[in-house]
């Protein structure tokens, strides 16, 4: 989404009967807490409902609209939280005003089983989405004309973001924080949250924890990372990581992908962007400094997973995202 400088991003969390408590917190969680001391920007979040009554929630919770699916054309960006029961018909006004946003171009994303809502109104049709993985089979079968995607926490396309479940939802939303307003913002957020700050969406949704030597893998590979975090800016190869946890090359890359649902060299990848993203938001240091240090080796490496994974260059990534104040050297 894009939020003009000069005011709040303004966030619309679509309510109905049936949505799900926990992705209404997570929401509300996200968008609806000021955290502007602590350099988070400030965000408009209203509660958009087709009628003004309170919308009634499990566990006796209930939920009161503070604007109309009118306010949704004002909207930077509309999210829709997931279901208690995912076969629950959306009000056709609500269907009917998700279509005319996606029409206007305004971002959509839904959490968990907010993708059935979305494909209710047809917009998931010819596109990949993904839901929790328990209910892939369903989605499938409840609309065949959604490519239905197992493996992910979540995916964007044609300006709609669904999501796996449950954590996932808050990767989702941190995600979208990220790519409007920085690295930095989203990792206050997550701090303020007590979650981790950074899981890529391409990371598998289930993950098998074998027993009963899980625990003795986990504190290996946890020492392993915990290293390679440390040194970022040295190479690193799977046979150099598995010599620290005392495993074999092919044992440790099972095992880390079995824990953390993505393979060494791609969590590698991953935690060189984020790094790469903290010192050109903080500071003024050149780019190929920047690549070094974040381990790329160079700034034409550096460029081309900017460009893989984040869909920008370092030079465009600080521009928009570097801090206002007097950056430092580092």
């Amino acid at each position: 989404m894009t939020v003009p400088p000069d005011r709040p991003g303004r966030i619309a969390l679509v309510a109905f009967p049936g949505i799900r408590a926990f992705d209404v917190s997570v929401i509300t969680e996200v968008w609806g807490v000021d955290r502007t001391d602590r350099g988070v920007p400030a965000f408009e979040l209203r509660r958009v409902a087709s009628e003004p009554y309170p919308v009634q929630l499990q566990g006796g919770l209930s939920l009161t609209p503070d604007r109309t699916l009118a306010w949704l054309a004002r909207a930077d960006l509309i999210v829709v939280p997931g279901l208690d029961d995912h076969l629950t018909p959306a009000p056709t006004p609500v269907l009917d005003a998700l279509r005319h946003a996606h029409t206007r171009g305004i971002p959509l994303a839904a959490l968990c089983g907010g993708a059935f809502t979305l494909a209710q109104a047809g917009l998931l049709d010819g596109r990949r989405a993904v839901t929790h993985w328990n209910l892939t089979g369903l989605l499938k079968a409840r609309h065949p004309r959604v490519t239905v995607v197992r493996d992910a926490l979540f995916l964007h396309e044609d300006k709609i973001w669904t999501s796996a479940g449950t954590a996932a939802g808050i990767d989702l939303c941190l995600h979208l924080v990220r790519t409007t307003h920085g690295a930095e913002a989203a990792a206050t957020i997550a701090r303020s949250m007590v979650t981790a700050p950074f899981r890529t969406g391409t990371q598998a949704q289930f993950i098998e924890h074998p027993t009963p030597r899980a625990d003795r893998d986990a504190d290996a590979l946890a020492e392993a990372r915990a290293h390679a975090l440390a040194h970022l800016a040295e190479p690193h190869t799977v046979s150099g990581l598995a010599a620290r946890a005392g495993m074999s090359p092919r044992s440790f890359a099972r095992r880390f992908q079995a824990t953390t649902g993505t393979t060494p060299m791609r969590w590698l990848i991953t935690q060189r962007i984020a790094a790469a993203q903290k010192l050109l938001e903080r500071t003024d240091l050149a780019v190929p400094e920047v690549a070094r240090r974040a381990g790329f080796g160079s700034e034409i490496t550096m460029r081309q997973h900017f460009a893989t994974h984040l869909a920008t260059s370092p030079r465009d990534y600080r521009l928009a995202f570097q801090d206002r104040g007097a950056p430092t050297g580092g």
